[in-house]
Parts: C-alpha cells; sequence; structure tokens
C-alpha cells in the first residue's frame, strides 16, 4: 500500500472535520471504528503516526497546568485571604476564619474533588467526554468571575458572609474540576506513558506559575485588591486557553490514531453486535494496586506538609536574604512548585526505580513530617511547647527543596506506571483510578494536617 492510499484508509477527507474528540455521541456498530464527523475508517496505518512539533504533548501539558489551576490559584493566594480579606481589625487578633483558612480551603477543595473524581470512574457525569470536558471548564470560569467580583467587593463588614461565599465557590469549582480532571488523566493514559507524564508535569507547572503571578502582582499593584483581581483574570484565561485547545486534538493524526487504537482494544470479542464490554473495575483495581499505593502515600506525605505546615513557618534570624513578607512566597510556595515540576520533568529522561521497587523512596519520605515539625513551624493561634530544632534557614530550605522535587518526581513515575500494569483496553479506566488516588491522596494529607498544630502544642 502506498502512503497517499495508506492516508487515505486511515482519513476520509471528502467529510468535514467535526471539532469534538468524542465519540460516545454517535451510537456506531461495534464493526464501526471512526470519530464522529469523521469518514468511515477501514483500516489503521501501518505506521503509527508522529506527534509533530509535540502539538498533543503540549495540549495535554496545558491541560494539566488547569486541572490543578484553581486548588493553586487559592492556596497561593493565602497572603490575600488571610492578612486582607478575613484579617481582624485589631493587628494583635486573628479571625477564627483566618487562623484555619488553609485547613477550610483544603476540605473545600478536595472534599467535591475527591466524591467526583470517583463518581466519574463508574458514572459518566456529564455525558460523553466532550461535555464532560467542555461544561467543566465553562463552570470553573463563572465561578472565577465570581471570586473576581467578590475581590472588588469591599467585605471588611461582612467578613463571615464573604467567608461562606468563598467556601461554597470552592466546593462548586472543584466540583466541575473534580470531573476535568478525572477525564484528562483517563485520556492520556491511553496515549504513549509521556503523555500522563505531561499531565502531571503541567499541574507541577501550574503551581510554579501560581506562585509566580502571585509575586508579581503584589510587585506590580500597591493594592492588594488590584493585585488579588489580575491574579484571578489569569487563572480565566489559562482555563480559556485550556478550552480552545482541547478543540485542536481531533486535527492531529497523531491523537486519531490512538484513540481509534483504543476503541478498536474496547470492541467485543464476539461477533454478536448488542454484546457490550463491562469495564472489571475490581481486576483493575487489583492489577494497578501498586502503583496506585505509591500515588496515594506520595500526595499524602506531601499534603501532610504543604502548605499547611510549610507556610507557617517563619524564619529565625531577622536577616536572612529573604524579607519577612516574602519568606513563605519564595521558601514555600515558589520553592515547593519549581522543585516539583523539576521533578517531574526529571520523569522524561529518567524513570528509576522501575514499578517493583518505587515504593521504597515513596516510604520512605514520611520522614518530612518530623523535619518540618522542627523547624520554626508557628501556626496562627497555637503556642508552640515543642523546641525548635532546626533553625538555620537554609537547612529548613533544602529540607524543603528535596521533598519537592521528590513529590514531583516520584507521584510522576506512579502515575505514568500505572496504565501499564493493565491490558491497553483497561488504560483508560486505570489512568482514572489514578487520578482519584491522587485526589485520595491529597485529601488524606489535608485532613492529617489538622492535627499538625497540636502536636507543636503538646
Amino acid at each position: 500500500m502506498d502512503r497517499n492510499n495508506e492516508k487515505t484508509h486511515f482519513l476520509d477527507s471528502s467529510k468535514p472535520v467535526t471539532l469534538s474528540p468524542s465519540w460516545e455521541a454517535q451510537k456506531l456498530p461495534d464493526d464501526d471504528l471512526n470519530f464522529k464527523g469523521m469518514g468511515k475508517v477501514q483500516h489503521l496505518p501501518l505506521k503509527p503516526p508522529v506527534d509533530k512539533w509535540k502539538l498533543v504533548f503540549l495540549i495535554f501539558l496545558i491541560h494539566g497546568l488547569g486541572t490543578l489551576m484553581p486548588w493553586n490559584m487559592f492556596i497561593t493566594a493565602k497572603s490575600y485571604f488571610e492578612d486582607f480579606k478575613l484579617a481582624s481589625p485589631n493587628a494583635n487578633e486573628t479571625t477564627v476564619y483566618a487562623s484555619n483558612f488553609m485547613q477550610y480551603i483544603g476540605f473545600a477543595s478536595q472534599i467535591p474533588n475527591l466524591i467526583f473524581n470517583w463518581l466519574n470512574i463508574f458514572v459518566h457525569l456529564g455525558g460523553d467526554l466532550t461535555k464532560r470536558i467542555v461544561y467543566s471548564i465553562l463552570f470553573e470560569l463563572l465561578i472565577f468571575i465570581v471570586t473576581v467580583l467578590m475581590a472588588i467587593l469591599d467585605s471588611s463588614s461582612w467578613q463571615d458572609v464573604f467567608f461562606w461565599i468563598t467556601m461554597i465557590s470552592v466546593v462548586l469549582l472543584n466540583m466541575a474540576n473534580g470531573i476535568y480532571q478525572n477525564t484528562i488523566y483517563g485520556m492520556a493514559a491511553t496515549l504513549p506513558i509521556k503523555y500522563t507524564g505531561a499531565v502531571v508535569l503541567g499541574s507541577n507547572i501550574s503551581g510554579l506559575f501560581a506562585s509566580i503571578v502571585s509575586i508579581c502582582s503584589k510587585y506590580i499593584f500597591s493594592s492588594d485588591r488590584t493585585s488579588a483581581i489580575y491574579y484571578f483574570i489569569t487563572a480565566m484565561l489559562i482555563l480559556l486557553i485550556c478550552f480552545d485547545t482541547y478543540f485542536a486534538l481531533p486535527l492531529t493524526q497523531f491523537y486519531r490514531y490512538h484513540t481509534m487504537l483504543r476503541r478498536k482494544e474496547e470492541k467485543p470479542l464476539t461477533n454478536q453486535p448488542h454484546q457490550s464490554t463491562k469495564v472489571p473495575y475490581g481486576t483493575v483495581l487489583k492489577q494497578a494496586a501498586p502503583q496506585l499505593f505509591n500515588i496515594f502515600f506520595t500526595f499524602f506525605i506531601t499534603l501532610s506538609v504543604f502548605p499547611a505546615i510549610h507556610s507557617d513557618i517563619k524564619a529565625v534570624a531577622t536577616d536572612f536574604v529573604i524579607p519577612p513578607e516574602l519568606f513563605a512566597s519564595i521558601t514555600c510556595f515558589l520553592t515547593f512548585n519549581l522543585f516539583a515540576m523539576l521533578g517531574s520533568l526529571t520523569t522524561s529522561w529518567i524513570q528509576w526505580p522501575k514499578p517493583r521497587f518505587l515504593v521504597v523512596p515513596v516510604v520512605l519520605r514520611v520522614v518530612f513530617i518530623p523535619l518540618f515539625l522542627l523547624c520554626n513551624y508557628l501556626p496562627k493561634g497555637i503556642d508552640r511547647t515543642l523546641p525548635v530544632v532546626i533553625t538555620n534557614e537554609w537547612v529548613y530550605w533544602i529540607i524543603g527543596i528535596v521533598m519537592s522535587y521528590s513529590s514531583g518526581y516520584l507521584s510522576s513515575l506512579g502515575m505514568m506506571y500505572a496504565p501499564q500494569t493493565v491490558q491497553p483496553k483497561h488504560q483508560l479506566t486505570a489512568g482514572m483510578f489514578a487520578a482519584a488516588m491522587l485526589i485520595t491522596g491529597i485529601f488524606s494529607g489535608i485532613l492529617f494536617s489538622f492535627v499538625m498544630p497540636s502536636l507543636v502544642a503538646l
């Protein structure tokens, strides 16, 4: 078969391309293998097409950035919420909303995210893939518009109302994001392993991006209100880019090939036309369990210390190179997001240890919990009685760098390995399980972080 004939078999160009990467909306018989709006495919090409200019890799990286954008934008805006919107009129006092804001925002973010991540595996929430992603992004944009409006308004006289509006907005935002994130990881799992890595890399870039935007907005704008407005508008621009780039996926032969390949794998093995293929969730869960544990435990340890403990560690020395007002922004948020991104990026070239032994460094990371508690951790409203053992800011910073880098590196390996432990036709489901375990680890870590202030006050 020559190249021209091969190309003709792969895509019938006589019909227009519909910008929808989803096939579920069209009821195709089992022996048809095509996309909605695309001509009937008779044969897949003998040689898989390449991802020209790494376009598909870049798109999944952008969506990885978008999936954690809501979480990162809210936690990185800690100072805006605690020291501006929810600050007490008396400088010597702390409101109950400000003292526990990071824990509250963690619960409001991760409970709905956790529920909808798991539901999305078993129930097609929102319909087919396209509807799930598009509607989720549009809903998130709507919530960010509300957040910007709340930043514009002076809420000093109704802090309690502002707090609960913020919490409700975060809950709704993460309901949509749970569906969006889980679906994106499932889609990436059907492609070669590095595309799951692209989503994880994008999610780590998301945190770095949020930290840089936060620091820049504080320097550019003298007003906390103006800074917050443009800060949250930036998140809206990122989500608009995610919305637009999603529709570029079906325009690439590389993505179409792998999606058609997955569709072929999912076809029933019998010739009976009405027999459906049921996903063996128990088998998939059992086969992927070792890597699912690695994903869970990596994020559990990370979220036990970041950002709840990490962001409340203060400099002991008054003449440290970083000024006090930027100490948490740089040593916590910027450091974590930068080195988590670098750790994730490293997996593009190095994938060690192999799946069987990944659990060893994952479990060893438990040492970071006591290490951070022994730093100058001063939670709001708590009188610390535990002695501060690590008083050198550089030592604390190095501990933070190692924790951050290992988080990005090990979590990326776990997310990449998980879909490879099952049959190709079940990789989408394994990818969704991996995303759900990621969120489960985050939620469990946030829950565990609530006991940390009590541990230093014993």
